[in-house]
């Protein structure tokens, strides 16, 4: 077990990079925006072609770990995660940062589904795994904090020009360390016999993917709407068509990209609708949060940031403790977190406003972290828990890929709600009208996830007797 341990924190260790590495360019961006003479336009693709590249291979990689080797997946991921962040850290143009951050967006792809499938693998048994699944949430939770706070610290320094290169130059020991560690202590493992992979799938899941992240992800900020609408419709005939080519290669018994019988557990079918609309809260709630923050409160950047860290210190303690509280109380403890996510919201709806004192804001951003960081880990072991070891890659990049797309969709939907209500000419009270409206969509999406908890066996997350 000391030995599995070893093995989870190495490939945590990396699971930390792909979160990080999301969030750490935000508040470089008007560093970075003038010293490579890029446009807004240009700065909106730069930060999305990370997303985009993540959210489309997730399932590609998920299957290439199961064919070829999780560990050999694992390191050639980080290896060209490395590569790629040496080619931002250089980048002197828009475009070259741009084609940089989307393969690694496409490296991390590689390296993620690998290590929910490792977790499964190393942790077999039901207790060791929800503790696992705890670290993992800790993980996230560190991935999001050191994101913020390294992209300002780097992009702060003084003794260097255009230190915000950084903040892609430091994954290049974190990376050689993780490949040297990777490559020492962990397991090779694939569950497939099968020489051939199912290239026909990799391009119409690719192409469909990036159609449809691409065009939600743009849909709010590029002029050309009827553009991405027309993208949005063509990547649904993309992803249709790629789903009759997965079932007609199962039936012909041919090498497939998803196979589909994962939709036959009911657990992974609860799981899936649990993590996409708890993503749709999430994501859009920051969104939406930092724009009422700083435009609405105005309040500061930085002391935006500072605010949403307490969030975060919440969510790492609630992944600490919760594994005990969920072996003890299954999904009651878990529908009791997100009762509390939704009480937050909604005194927050109430209690926001210019008069808030900090402490105020500190205590409900940080309760709220608690509710998020007790929630996230075990929606994971739901949608897996049960799943045979030879799906377990495919079953990950699908998961993650649900996560990463709801992710995007939620800011494009309640984004446009908050949008709608705001106005075009706002007052204060336009800010805390369109806030509320965001929140009370925040709640539906909470409610639809409390419905699939309580739809889950009473048994699956108590501590097996």
């Amino acid at each position: 077990m000391k030995n599995n341990t070893f093995k989870l924190i190495v490939i945590l260790f990396a699971q930390l990079l792909t979160i990080m590495d999301i969030f750490i360019i935000n508040v470089s961006i008007p560093s970075i925006q003038n010293d490579i003479n890029a446009t807004n336009g240009e700065m909106q693709l730069i930060i999305a072609s990370y997303l985009i590249g993540f959210a489309s291979f997730l399932i590609t990689g998920g299957r290439l770990g199961d064919l070829y080797g999780r560990k050999k997946i694992f390191i050639i991921g980080l290896f060209f995660f490395m590569i790629s962040s040496i080619a931002c850290g250089l980048s002197s143009h828009s475009v070259l940062l741009m084609i940089s951050r989307f393969v690694q967006g496409v490296s991390a792809a590689l390296m993620s589904p690998q290590v929910l499938s490792m977790i499964q693998i190393f942790f077999p048994d039901h207790e060791n795994r929800t503790k696992a699944m705890g670290w993992y949430g800790i993980t996230i939770g560190l991935g999001t904090l050191s994101g913020q706070f390294l992209g300002g610290y780097f992009s702060s320094l003084t003794f260097m020009e255009e230190s915000w290169r950084l903040i892609f130059l430091i994954n290049i020991p974190i990376c050689l360390l993780a490949i040297f560690l990777g490559w020492k202590v962990l397991d090779e493992s694939k569950n497939s016999l099968e020489s051939s992979f199912d290239f026909m799938g990799i391009f119409l899941l690719a192409t469909g993917l990036f159609c449809f992240t691409y065009s939600l992800t743009m849909m709010e900020h590029d002029n050309e709407r009827m553009k991405n609408i027309l993208l949005l419709a063509v990547s649904t005939v993309i992803l249709f068509f790629f789903i009759k080519n997965q079932k007609a290669r199962m039936e012909q018994t041919k090498s497939y990209l998803i196979d589909l019988k994962l939709f036959e557990f009911r657990n992974f079918n609860i799981g899936i609708i649990a993590v996409s609309f708890f993503f749709i809260m999430l994501d859009s709630y920051f969104y939406i949060l930092s724009l009422f923050f700083q435009d609405g409160l105005k309040i500061s950047p930085l002391h935006s940031g500072e605010i949403i860290v307490f969030q975060g210190l919440g969510f790492i303690l609630a992944s600490i403790i919760s594994p005990t509280l969920i072996f003890r109380y299954g999904k009651r403890f878990l529908i009791f977190g997100l009762t509390i996510i939704i009480s937050v919201l909604i005194a927050q709806g109430y209690l926001f406003s210019k008069h808030s004192s900090f402490l105020l804001l500190y205590i409900l951003l940080f309760i709220h972290g608690l509710g998020v960081g007790s929630i996230i880990p075990s929606l994971a072991n739901i949608a897996l828990s049960g799943i045979p070891g030879k799906l377990a890659g495919n079953a990950s990049g699908v998961y993650v890929t649900f996560q990463q797309s709801a992710a995007i969709l939620g800011i494009i939907l309640i984004g446009s709600i908050f949008y709608y209500f705001l106005g075009t000419k706002p007052l204060f009270i336009d800010y805390q009208k369109a806030f509320i409206a965001a929140l009370f969509t925040n709640i539906l999406c909470l409610i639809v996830v409390i419905i699939c908890i309580w739809r889950t066996p009473e048994g699956l997350l108590l501590k097996k007797k």
